[in-house]
């Protein structure tokens, strides 16, 4: 449950959402609220989960599917420009900064 009662289904094995400016560790809470302003443009949606987000099964993390699976974000026709979208997309997405997050993230019971 976010901010606001918004209801956000994520990975059971995800990591708790770290505090404000601590480094990521791929909660996904920032992405399944709400694409950032590269997901809206991949996504071409406002609200619900961005549509570049990739769960890592291996990791138990998720990750920006810009970055870890640009060609599949980009779909066949696209896929020339992969190189490209992923070496941009660590500057759009502000990869490594840490948490921009100010949400509250609560998980539900069954």
């Amino acid at each position: 449950m976010m901010d606001g009662g918004q209801v956000i289904h994520i990975h059971a094995e995800a990591p708790a959402k770290p505090a404000f400016g601590a480094p990521c560790n791929g909660c996904g809470v920032c992405c399944l609220a709400e694409p950032c302003p590269l997901g809206r443009v991949i996504s071409r949606k406002r609200m619900g989960a961005c549509e570049a987000l990739r769960w890592d099964d291996g990791l138990s993390v998720y990750r920006c599917g810009a970055i870890t699976d640009a060609r599949g974000v980009l779909g066949p026709r696209w896929r020339w420009a992969a190189p490209v979208l992923r070496r941009l997309a660590h500057r759009w997405i502000a990869a490594g900064v840490g948490c921009d997050a100010t949400l509250q993230a609560e998980r539900g019971g069954d």
